[in-house]
């Protein structure tokens, strides 16, 4: 209940419990708190009884803490019907990226060097991809062809 206190935190709890109650009152008043949390206790584990009864055998190894998330997920991945632990494993991040990254940066090695192998001979429409390259400027007898669309959409700006 109390394992991210420190010892620091209780002796300064303890001194103020000391000043606050005084050292004649202090005795009662953790009677008091320690009789209430017993009771607190009870009634929770009474209540807990009471979901499990009606809840019937199906449910009869059910934790509560199986409610907190935490829990629940990692309770989930060391059971494994799913193969998780195989996709997790076969799925490398750092892989994956470091492809997606060479495929990018080869496609824009290609396209600078056909760009500037082609500066001008076949213009932007001949490329027949049907998309308009805006890196490049059309010169003055380059015209964009009259089915060309622009490349932004007009409805969204």
């Amino acid at each position: 209940m109390f394992n991210d206190i420190g010892a620091l935190e209780l002796v300064t709890l303890v001194v103020l419990a000391v000043l606050v109650f005084g050292p004649d009152k202090l005795p009662k008043v953790i009677q008091d708190v320690t009789r209430t949390i017993r009771k607190i206790r009870e009634f929770s584990d009474s209540a807990k009884q009471d979901i499990r009864q009606e809840l019937g055998p199906e449910f009869k190894d059910f934790e509560f803490e199986d409610l907190n998330p935490k829990t629940f997920l990692r309770k989930q991945l060391d059971n494994d019907e799913l193969g998780l632990k195989e996709i997790r494993n076969g799925f490398d991040l750092k892989k994956e990226m470091a492809e997606v990254a060479d495929a990018v940066h080869s496609r824009d090695a290609e396209s600078s060097a056909s760009g500037s192998s082609s500066s001008g001979s076949s213009g932007s429409a001949g490329s027949g991809s049907g998309r308009v390259d805006m890196s490049k400027k059309p010169g003055p007898s380059e015209k964009p062809a009259a089915d060309d669309r622009p490349p932004f959409d007009a409805d969204a700006t």
